[in-house]
């Protein structure tokens, strides 16, 4: 597939002097808190009025939105505040009514884009109809699987695409609600750079305290834009209350935020640069070579354990070297998840090696 700067008009069109900003309640509750919430991000930098107005829960018996008598209320903000209006559709009954309502944007969320037969369904639905859609990563990390839905709306004929890194659900999660794993984002923007590519930091946090610095990440990575859920009541949302923040909150951010040049032709960077990369370079082949000699000494465990007819998995040592080497990580000031996530990918592969040796 290849995405062009057609892919990206929508974004384009809109002239911004600053990334785009996509902010609203998680949920429509009630049209008093849609209008109040709008009316107080008119004056932001806020591009384009969210709300979600069908709402897939994890579990039965939470919120699941106020279904569509919500979207005459997202009318009601793009007549009196001119900012544009986006919503989450799940199937092709959404697609219909938000269409029916004028929505400007539509975004699939991550439970639908793990599902190809679904997500095909609404690129179906969307055949000849020139509007924006926005793809959020799926649940599980898995790049393909957000890009194939992406593929499927480009092959249904909408030009005007965008995807939404929300992060990755994991079960157990010190610093995030889903794990921004950013190596995938970029891994999606090296591939297809003319896709704009925004981030939803309420999502990858899980907690407003965390917001602005997952923000600046994003930003610093050339990121086109953010989605932060933003609401009157944060404490009283009826969903997603801990992530959300108030609009005085968003200003805030978006104030403080620092946005980067994508590059700078100045002699003394461009040199320094080089340098630094250089050293880079060095550290990543010798890294190279002690993976190497360690995966061959792993080889040689996994001979004399075959010989002696020894279980290659010895939990008791793997858990005696993971806490060894996140101490050792955090007393050089290595992020715990980062180390610990290293050492998980060292210790898969030792196992494999072992377990294939004769």
């Amino acid at each position: 597939m290849e995405i062009t700067k057609e892919n990206r008009k929508w974004l384009d069109g809109m002239n911004l002097s600053h990334p785009i900003v996509i902010a609203g309640p998680c949920s429509a509750e009630t049209e008093e808190q849609v209008l109040k919430t709008a009316h107080l991000l008119k004056d932001t930098d806020t591009n384009v009025f969210r709300a979600g107005i069908w709402k897939p829960r994890t579990r039965p018996g939470g919120f699941e939105g106020v279904g569509e008598k919500g979207l005459p209320w997202l009318q009601k903000v793009k007549q009196e505040t001119g900012m544009l209006i986006t919503t989450e559709v799940g199937n092709t009954d959404h697609v219909e009514k938000a269409l029916k309502h004028g929505i400007d944007i539509l975004w699939i969320g991550a439970r639908t884009t793990v599902n190809p037969f679904v997500v095909q369904e609404i690129a179906d639905a969307l055949k000849g109809v020139d509007i924006p859609v926005l793809v959020k990563n799926p649940v599980n990390p898995d790049l393909p699987l957000w890009l194939g839905a992406v593929e499927r709306f480009q092959a249904a004929g909408i030009s005007q695409l965008g995807v939404i890194h929300r992060g990755f659900s994991t079960y157990n999660s010190l610093h995030y609600r889903n794990k921004p794993k950013w190596h995938i984002a970029i891994e999606l923007k090296k591939e297809f750079p003319d896709l704009p590519l925004i981030l939803d930091p309420s999502h990858i946090c899980g907690r407003r305290d965390t917001i602005f610095d997952v923000s600046q990440t994003g930003l610093d990575l050339n990121y086109d834009g953010l989605m932060i859920e933003t609401h009157i009541d944060p404490d009283n949302a009826w969903s997603d209350a801990k992530q959300q923040i108030t609009p005085a909150r968003l200003v805030e951010i978006t104030q403080e935020l620092i946005i980067r040049q994508k590059n700078s032709t100045k002699e003394e960077f461009q040199r320094k640069l080089n340098m630094y990369r250089k050293e880079l370079d060095l550290l990543d082949s010798n890294l190279i070579d002690l993976l190497k000699d360690r995966m061959s000494i792993s080889e040689e465990i996994g001979r004399l354990k075959h010989k002696e007819n020894v279980a290659i998995l010895q939990s008791g040592r793997w858990s005696e070297i993971l806490e060894s080497m996140i101490q050792a990580g955090e007393e050089k000031g290595l992020n715990k998840e980062f180390v610990e996530e290293i050492f998980k990918a060292i210790h898969v592969e030792s196992i494999n090696i072992q377990h294939n040796v004769k």
